[in-house]
């Protein structure tokens, strides 16, 4: 009987220290520990971000760079199809500037002598293109002048999305300098006469408006330069603003400038019995009925000056672009 006794207090005393062992006590965190402990769990490692919650970069996404050797003793020019708008470079290794006379030509070298790290460069040019370079020395650079291609005529095409879409400058707004530059293009390349009775014909130079458009709150004006004589016609500036119709006697004249945001192929000389076209674009505008927009043309260092006259009902009746249809 005794046995028995010591057996069932054995077995009590071994289910007690069993249920001791299972029972786990529950502690309450505080929200500051939960947060702790969440950002633990968060942390950055090294690969991933935020173990995947972050989304990876993918390579189409990625601009390709251009390799560009630089030198101490020499330099290295870059012709890019439009003026430039923006440079950024990577560190104070190298220097680079527009040409003096020019606006599509970037001069490039190295500030330091052999230099070892790699740097980089990029550039944004006016009709929106986006270039991008990984720069390093080098004591003899192999190509020490280069002439970038339009991204329109690449003829790679996956460079044409990641280099010219989505790039826009503050002057033109919420219009796209890609859509500009090829309206403008568009525009030369076809050479329609719309208006037909808006111009000047003075000492044989002939200044014509040929066409008005509108796209997007912006206005391209179409206009022609012919040269009759056997004399070069050299343009100085052309001049936009708008005037009041009449100005009475001793009544100060008010006048508004306007500034063209782009001009396609601006010339500066006309050659003797030639023919020149540029496209102006400008904001969009509309004139009060007792004012005008007057187009002046000026030669420089001579007397040949034009000018003609636009009625706010001419640029009423401006043509539609249809983007889809530009080419």
């Amino acid at each position: 009987m005794k046995k028995y006794i010591i057996a069932f207090a054995l077995m009590i005393t071994s289910l007690a220290v069993n249920a001791q062992e299972e029972a786990v006590p529950v502690v309450m965190e505080t929200p500051k520990e939960m947060q702790e402990d969440l950002q633990q769990v968060l942390k950055p490692t090294y690969g991933d971000y935020y173990e995947g919650l972050s989304k990876k970069i993918t390579f189409d996404r990625m601009i390709p760079p251009y390799g560009l050797e630089v030198t101490f003793d020499k330099t290295v020019h870059i012709i890019f199809p439009a003026p430039i708008q923006y440079v950024d470079l990577g560190s104070n290794r190298i220097i680079a500037g527009k040409a003096e006379t020019s606006e599509n030509i970037l001069r490039v070298k190295a500030a330091l002598r052999n230099f070892e790290t790699e740097t980089n460069m990029a550039v944004i040019t006016e009709e929106g293109s986006y270039y991008t370079f990984n720069v390093k020395y080098a004591n003899e650079p192999e190509k020490l002048n280069i002439e970038m291609k339009d991204f329109m005529h690449d003829g790679i095409a996956t460079n044409r999305p990641n280099n010219s879409i989505d790039i826009y400058l503050k002057e033109l707004g919420s219009e796209s300098p890609r859509i500009v530059y090829l309206i403008n293009r568009s525009i030369y390349k076809n050479d329609k006469r719309l208006v037909k009775h808006i111009g000047s014909k003075r000492f044989g130079i002939q200044y014509l408006l040929k066409g008005i458009y509108s796209h997007n709150n912006l206005l391209y004006l179409h206009t022609s330069i012919k040269n009759s004589s056997n004399v070069p016609f050299d343009v100085d500036f052309v001049r936009m603003k708008i005037v009041d119709k009449k100005v009475a006697k001793q009544t100060a004249i008010q006048e508004t400038v306007i500034y063209p945001l782009r001009a396609y192929n601006f010339i500066s000389t006309v050659g003797g019995n030639q023919t020149e076209r540029t496209v102006f674009t400008i904001d969009k505008i509309t004139i009060p009925n007792d004012k005008k927009l007057v187009i002046e043309l000026f030669e420089k260092n001579g007397g040949r000056n034009q000018s003609f006259v636009i009625e706010n009902e001419d640029l009423l009746r401006a043509e539609e672009i249809n983007e889809l249809k530009v080419k």
